[in-house]
């Protein structure tokens, strides 16, 4: 807690011995997403505010740009700071871009986490991955390669060229190719920046420029929908297999008409929980976030902090023909 705040509580204690004794604010939370009107945060929103309620003393303010740039994050950063808030939780849209806006809360005393997409070290106390970095790197190809016995030439379809969960896995994806998937072929990455229509322009270049083509991987909800829709609008069903990260809800369409044939995902729901879940925490002091600590995350279970102030979630969850009926009811 910063002085100006500690001295802000001190008057109000003061001021409640000699009037009338008033209920305490609840504890008001920002989570910051990438943009708003996306299926994923929307999700996520739904177990942020299942742990406002759990919690009991917990405001939820929901708010992201209308599209995902950083100078539009640090506008909301801005603003939240003026209404003085406990804490910020945010899916970074640049991990650098928004480090000195986050200081500047920090030093107004509010504490400041990282979620889905992460910010530099020096702009948050702590960072939540919905999963490890290597293992989800290593699942987007492995989505792809599962569907191709004898291997081909496959291309990514990212988000923004800046998102930093985005460009990790991808990382970790090109690391783990020539050892355990050396027949599979990555002959382009792409950025539909989380844009319907850019990602759908993206994906008809893939088509385009790589012939021989066999599946396009979008590690974004946004993105596999669009690449979807142009594989079946080209009948191309059967020819390019989409994959990637996908909510069963937007995705199950897709599974079903062949464009894909099985994609991946953690639990939204479950990560916008834990990221208000660990910024309550934090904001209130019932818990510190250093190298080594373990931090509960309610009903999700816990979470270690590593050198970095990290913590990974659970591994991806696939979806095919299988299970997707049953998941797309949930998320």
């Amino acid at each position: 807690m910063s002085i100006v705040k500690k001295l802000l509580a001190a008057a109000a204690v003061t001021a409640a011995l000699i009037a009338t004794p008033a209920m305490a604010e609840p504890v008001k939370i920002a989570l910051v997403v990438k943009s708003l009107g996306n299926g994923f945060f929307d999700a996520a929103n739904k177990g942020a505010q299942e742990a406002a309620k759990e919690l009991g003393d917990v405001e939820v303010i929901y708010t992201g740009p209308t599209s995902a740039t950083a100078e539009g994050q640090i506008e909301i950063i801005n603003s939240l700071i003026a209404q003085q808030v406990d804490a910020i939780a945010i899916s970074a849209n640049d991990p650098d871009a928004l480090v000195p806006a986050l200081k500047k809360a920090m030093d107004r005393g509010i504490t400041v986490i990282s979620w889905d997409s992460g910010v530099a070290p020096e702009g948050r106390e702590m960072h939540l991955n919905p999963s490890d970095t290597n293992l989800i790197g290593e699942t987007i190809i492995k989505l792809a390669a599962d569907y191709l016995p004898e291997g081909g030439d496959v291309a990514i379809l990212s988000a923004a060229s800046t998102a930093t969960n985005q460009n990790a896995w991808i990382d970790a994806a090109r690391q783990v190719l020539p050892e355990k998937f050396p027949n599979i072929n990555l002959v382009a990455v792409v950025y539909g920046d989380d844009d319907s229509v850019k990602s759908t322009n993206e994906a008809k270049g893939l088509i385009a420029s790589h012939p021989d083509l066999k599946a396009i991987i979008a590690p974004t909800t946004v993105g596999v929908v669009a690449a979807a829709q142009v594989v079946t609008d080209q009948n191309l069903i059967g020819k390019v297999n989409v994959t990637g990260l996908a909510l069963p809800s937007e995705f199950k369409k897709f599974i079903d008409n062949g464009a894909s044939q099985a994609v991946a995902l953690w639990n939204p729901i479950d990560l916008g929980y834990s990221a208000v879940y660990l910024a309550h925490q934090l904001a209130t002091d019932e818990a510190e976030a250093k190298p080594g600590a373990t931090l509960s995350i309610g009903r999700v279970g816990e979470v270690t902090l590593d050198d970095t102030n990290s913590a990974a979630m659970a591994a991806p969850f696939q979806f095919d023909k299988s299970n997707i009926e049953e998941f797309s009811k949930i998320y």
